[in-house]
């Protein structure tokens, strides 16, 4: 049974259609009018090893907070609704990715409760026209409505494209360890039975 999802979210702030598969890697295509953002989803797609398709229309005339927080709820749902009961799946994920300069470490629970720890000093506050900050409200949104414990910490680095870039990455590889089927778990991996 393939594991995927399509969700629609459409506000008076911005219109989103993306589609995960978790089990297969391809295709990759991602259009959401801020051309990092569109690097740093592509990132977390060829690095958690999924198939992502995006397309956003957002009122980036004010700014990349709606777009880029509305993109985080809309990837946490296709992730809860492609995993549904989460059987039989790893459930916990972490990981670290190098990248130059920088170090981050990111740890995932697919715990059926939200959480998230951010810990990353990004201190250039726009890369082209990205604000660095909606950074973690992406996260958030995510956390939110992927009902994950998500903790992602950049233990040091200089370079703020480069911090993001292997949270990105990171997060992608511990998607997919959390996301993996294994035979010898029975049911969900948890002693209530649900997640």
């Amino acid at each position: 049974m393939s594991r995927t999802a399509t969700i629609t979210r459409h506000t008076f702030e911005t219109q989103i259609t993306l589609t995960l598969n978790i089990d297969e890697q391809t295709p990759i295509s991602v259009d959401t009018g801020i051309g990092y953002m569109d690097h740093m989803l592509t990132l977390f797609a060829k690095h958690g090893r999924f198939g992502l398709q995006v397309k956003v229309s957002g009122d980036l005339h004010v700014d990349s907070h709606h777009t880029t927080e509305d993109i985080g709820i809309a990837l946490g749902e296709a992730f809860t609704q492609a995993l549904g009961d989460k059987s039989s799946i790893e459930r916990y994920g972490a990981q670290f990715v190098p990248m130059d300069e920088t170090l981050t470490r990111t740890v995932v629970d697919l715990s059926g409760r939200a959480y998230l720890v951010f810990t990353a000093e990004l201190t250039a506050p726009v890369l082209g026209t990205f604000e660095t900050e909606v950074v973690e409200d992406f996260w958030q949104g995510f956390a939110d409505q992927a009902h994950a414990n998500v903790h992602i910490a950049v233990l040091y680095g200089r370079n703020t494209h480069h911090k993001i870039e292997s949270i990105f990455k990171t997060m992608g590889r511990t998607m997919r360890q959390a996301v993996t089927r294994n035979p010898e778990i029975i049911g969900v991996n948890s002693t209530k039975g649900v997640i």
